[in-house]
C-alpha cells in the first residue's frame, strides 16, 4: 500500500507541474502597460516606445506606453504603486521616484518599499559646462574662479528640485563654494539665458545642450557620472577634472507594484536586457545622450536604496522644500 501510495504522488506531482511552469512561462497573456511620468516627445519618451516595441515583439503581446506627466513625476509614480501586482503594469521610472517623497510633503508612495526594481534601463548623461564668457575650462579652474569671486556666479536649472539643481548643490557642497541659483522651466529658457550670459553655469542633459556646445556657443566641462560616458568619452568626469569623489547619475529604470511575481519580474528582466544588448538600439541610445545599463533586480534595488538616502543628505542640507 505504501508503494502504490508513493506512486500516486510522485505521478500527481509530475501531472502538476507542466501546469505550474505552464503558468509562469505563459506571461503575458493579454497587453502590458509602461506607465511613463512624462509628456511625449522627449529623450525618455523615445526610449520607452523603442523598448516597447522591441519588448512587444520578444513577449508576444502588445507593451503600451501610457504618457502620465504631472505633480512632478508623482501623479505616474503614485498610479502605478496602486495598480494590481499580476505583471501587466509597470512604471518607466526616473531618478524623481526616490527624490519626489524626500522634496514634497503629500506623496503616498515609498520609492522602496512601494516598488520591485526590474532594472536599471541606462542613465542620462549629464553635462557640467559653462557659458562661452566665463573664462574657465575645467572643473578645477570654476571651482578657484568660484571662490575668487564668491557668490557672483549664478547657475541655472530646469527647475528647483531637478535633477540639474541637485547635482549643483551637490557640487557647492563638495567643492566649498557659493553660487546663485536661478530655476528655469525646462532647459530650453536656462540654455538661452546660459548662451547670453544671464547665468553662468549649468548641469543639463547632453541630449538638450549637445548642439549648444557642438557649435561652441556652450563649453562642457565634464560629466557627472563617475564613469566617462560612450556618448562624449573625450569629456572627462567632473571627478577626475577636479573634484574627487563627485558622482551624480540621473537614470531611468522599469519598476512594478511591489508584489509582482518573482517569475514576471525575472521575465521581463531578460528580456529588457537583451534588447538593450542590440547594437542598434545603443547606438541610438548614444545618440540620444544615453548611457545602457540593464543591471539585477538586486543591483538595481540597491542603487535606488542608496540614490534616496545620498540625495535626502543634499536635500536637507540645502534646505530644500516644495509645496
Amino acid at each position: 500500500m505504501l508503494r502504490t501510495l508513493c506512486a500516486m504522488f510522485l505521478a500527481s506531482a509530475a501531472a502538476l507541474a507542466p501546469t505550474i511552469g505552464g503558468a509562469q512561462e505563459a506571461w503575458p497573456t493579454k497587453p502590458v502597460h509602461v506607465v511613463l511620468p512624462f509628456p511625449p516627445g522627449g529623450v525618455t519618451d523615445l526610449l520607452a516606445r523603442a523598448l516597447g516595441e522591441k519588448l512587444t515583439v520578444r513577449l508576444g503581446q502588445p507593451v503600451i506606453v501610457e504618457n502620465k506627466a504631472g505633480a512632478g513625476t508623482i501623479l505616474a509614480s503614485d498610479y502605478v504603486a496602486r495598480a494590481p501586482a499580476d505583471g501587466y503594469t509597470f512604471l518607466f521610472a526616473a531618478s524623481s521616484l526616490g527624490t519626489a517623497p524626500l522634496l514634497y510633503d503629500k506623496v503616498s508612495y515609498d520609492p522602496i518599499k512601494s516598488f520591485v526594481p526590474v532594472t536599471l534601463v541606462a542613465s542620462v548623461v549629464h553635462v557640467l559646462e559653462v557659458g562661452p564668457s566665463l573664462p574657465v575650462k575645467s572643473v578645477k579652474e570654476l571651482i578657484a574662479y568660484a571662490k575668487a569671486h564668491p557668490e557672483k556666479l549664478n547657475y541655472a536649472s530646469t527647475g528647483a528640485g531637478t535633477s540639474t539643481h541637485l547635482e549643483a548643490e551637490l557640487l557647492k557642497s563638495m567643492a566649498g563654494i557659493q553660487m546663485n541659483h536661478i530655476p528655469y522651466k525646462g532647459s530650453g529658457p536656462a540654455l538661452t539665458d546660459l548662451v547670453g550670459g544671464q547665468v553662468n553655469v549649468m548641469i543639463d542633459a547632453l541630449g538638450s545642450s549637445g548642439p549648444f556646445i557642438r557649435d561652441g556657443k556652450l563649453r562642457a566641462l565634464a560629466v557627472t557620472t563617475a564613469r566617462r560616458s560612450a556618448a562624449v568619452p573625450d569629456l572627462p568626469t567632473v571627478a577626475e577634472s577636479g573634484l574627487p569623489g563627485y558622482e551624480a547619475m540621473p537614470w531611468l529604470g522599469l519598476v512594478a507594484p511591489a508584489g509582482t511575481p518573482k517569475a514576471v519580474v525575472d521575465r521581463m528582466h531578460r528580456e529588457v536586457v537583451k534588447v538593450l544588448a542590440e547594437p542598434e538600439l545603443r547606438e541610438r541610445l548614444k545618440g540620444w545622450g544615453l548611457d545602457p545599463i540593464g543591471n539585477t533586480p538586486e543591483e538595481f534595488s540597491a542603487f535606488i536604496a542608496d540614490d534616496v538616502k545620498k540625495w535626502d543628505r543634499v536635500i536637507r542640507e540645502a534646505s530644500i522644500k516644495l509645496n
